[in-house]
């Protein structure tokens, strides 16, 4: 997966801290996450597990919907990573990433 927009959803463990971003490459941010390279939020509560994301043509469309996943309760949340994820993988393994411990 090369540059595309898509709105994703990181977590520490399964029905942990969740942390919504957007990115403009999914690969190059789920690294910066798993490294812990910036300072803030998702470094802070440990969210590296890639659980959920959603691929956009174009970045304006996946900013509207990153903000409002983000405005939404967390039950919601949780049912969007587990309509597609139940069992919570770390998605990233599928794209080459390292299982985390």
């Amino acid at each position: 997966m090369e540059k595309q927009p898509c709105v994703y959803i990181m977590t520490s463990q399964r029905n942990g801290t969740i942390y919504t971003g957007v990115t403009s490459n999914l690969m190059v941010r789920v690294h910066q996450h798993r490294e812990g390279i910036f300072e803030g939020f998702s470094k802070r509560y440990d969210a590296k597990r890639l659980v959920w994301f959603e691929v956009h043509g174009e970045m304006e469309p996946a900013i509207v919907r990153e903000k409002r996943i983000k405005g939404w309760r967390r039950p919601w949340k949780l049912a969007l990573i587990e309509e597609e994820n139940p069992r919570w993988r770390d998605l990233a393994e599928d794209f080459g990433f390292e299982p985390l411990s």
